[in-house]
């Protein structure tokens, strides 16, 4: 069964970090794009980050460059989040996709349709 993975939510207070990971099982996802995605109460699916399989081209929502920054461990087959001055408008579930068919992000890795496989989500929360 496809299946992807996340992992490393929970509370934390403005000002700290979290990282976040993204594991599969039943496909390797060293082959493909990985992207992250966010989606607070009451608010749409937005893009956060994308990393590509090819080159490990990275990119970023405006709302967090700077502040995070996605990586992958091939030897793991693991793509982490790494959340750092964290916001409270951070709070969101995060999720990671892929469509396991672009082997790059592409300009358009912002938006949610393309992607087929999404993991269960990992709540994180920012507050004091």
């Amino acid at each position: 069964q496809v299946q992807l993975v996340e992992s490393g939510g929970g509370l934390v207070q403005p000002g700290g970090s979290l990282r976040l990971s993204c594991a599969a099982s039943g496909f390797t996802l060293d082959y493909y794009a990985i992207a992250w995605f966010r989606q607070a109460p009451g608010k749409e699916r937005e893009g956060v980050s994308c990393i590509s399989a090819s080159d490990g081209s990275t990119y970023y929502a405006d709302s967090v460059k700077g502040r995070f920054t996605i990586s992958r461990d091939n030897a793991n087959h693991t793509v982490y989040l790494q959340m750092n001055s964290l916001k409270y408008e951070d709070t969101a579930v995060y999720y990671c996709a892929t469509d396991r068919v672009l082997w790059d992000c592409g300009r358009s890795w912002y938006v949610v349709s393309p992607y087929d496989y999404w993991g269960q989500g990992t709540q994180v929360t920012v507050s004091s």
